[in-house]
Parts: C-alpha cells; structure tokens; sequence
C-alpha cells in the first residue's frame, strides 16, 4: 500500500531573485535543510577528519575490536563517504551548473523526465531513502540540458532529509533555475527506517508530490500524470 503526501497544492511561494542566501550560494526556499550559520566554517578534510574519531568511538563503543584487518579502515571510509558522497549537496560547491538555452523552437508544452534515481539518507535515522523521481517543467523561454534535471534532484538527495522536504527542494529548485513557475515533481521512495527497523514493513512506499504554476490545474496535473502510467 503506498502511502500518499500530496505537498503545496498549488499554494506555492514563488522564488524571486531576492530569495538568495546571504553567503555560500545556498539558496533560500520555503523548505531549507537545517543548517547552522558555521555549517561551512570547517574545511573537508578538517569535517573528515572529526568523523572519522567520532566513528572510531562508536565502533569502540559497540565492542568492535579497531586493530582488525577488515576494521582498522572504517572510520576514515565512513567519514570520506558521508563529506564526499552520501552527504555531499550539502556543500554548495557541489551544486550542479545549470545552463538554459533559449527555446529558439518555441516548444510550449509541458516537458516529462522519468524514473530519474534517488538515493537519501533518512535524517532521522541516517539510513537510506531509495526511489524514482518523475519531474516535468512548462518553458517560458528557456530550456535545459535533460542531464541537469537528473544533476539538480541528486544535489538536494544528498543530503539528510524527509521526503516531504525533499519533494519540496526540487520542485522549487527547479523553478528558480529554470525560470518558470510551471513545475512538477513525483517522488515515490522507499524507506529503509520502515523497512528495516520499527514495522519492518517491506512491501510499503512513500509518495510525495509538488505541483506548481499551471500544474496546480486539474487537467495539466492529469496530463503529467498520464505520461506515468
């Protein structure tokens, strides 16, 4: 059974240019991560090199002997995973150029990718979020590359997050850098929190969706949907 989330309905904020955060190009949606205002004051490898020792404790911690073969190297794994990979759009400097191009052609309609991935981590409980994203956006002059649509929702999945916030990035991410009010997402994901942990529910997914501009509209919003099915 799929759990469904309908998220803004319509009743969407839409960003200006004046809505840019004041340092490090973070940008500042209805939906931020929470961040502290010192999030970027330690380098990467300083970030790194913390984790690491905090991970060594846990493991130290647990009972897990650090002078194993197989153990030794676990800390600074786990710590070059969450800064360079699984944690990364958290940096603002991994976030994806997104360069548009004038709809010389003059294509009016509605544009759908589908089934572009999602990996997350659940901020709760810092265990995977895995899904499929089906975005869709309505030029008003301008265009993008397809590639940056897949680039843009995987910047803000790596991060810890909830859906619900998750959906919300995208679609108003999307909206900003692409220059239209017009935009749709779908995020259908399942939760390894529910999976494997509490319920150990292995059959549920979470929908969660943000429709904005003309999307809102009853027969846009069916036709976005139709291309799914």
């Amino acid at each position: 059974m799929k759990q469904i989330i309908e998220s803004l309905n319509g009743n969407h904020k839409y960003a200006t240019q004046s809505d840019i955060l004041e340092d490090d190009h973070h940008e500042i949606w209805s939906a931020q991560t929470p961040l502290r205002p010192d999030a970027f004051s330690l380098s990467n490898e300083e970030k790194k090199t913390r984790i690491a020792m905090h991970f060594r404790e846990i493991m130290h911690t647990l009972g897990l002997d650090l002078n194993d073969d197989s153990l030794k190297g676990t800390p600074a794994r786990v710590a070059k995973m969450y800064v360079e990979e699984i944690f990364s759009g958290l940096d603002p400097e991994n976030e994806p150029k997104i360069s548009m191009f004038q709809n010389k052609y003059q294509y009016r309609e509605m544009l759908v990718e589908k089934n572009i991935r999602v990996q997350s981590h659940c901020e709760h409980h810092f265990v995977p979020i895995l899904g499929l994203a089906h975005v869709a956006y309505i030029s008003t002059g301008k265009v993008v590359g397809l590639s940056k649509l897949n680039r843009l929702v995987d910047y803000y999945a790596r991060r810890p997050q909830v859906q619900e916030r998750l959906t919300m990035q995208i679609a108003e991410a999307l909206s900003h850098k692409l220059e239209t009010p017009h935009v749709a997402v779908i995020l259908d994901a399942e939760h390894l929190c529910v999976r494997t942990r509490g319920i150990r529910d292995e059959k549920s997914s979470t929908v969660s969706s943000a429709y904005l501009g003309d999307f809102a509209k009853t027969e846009v919003k069916n036709e976005f949907l139709s291309y799914l099915r």
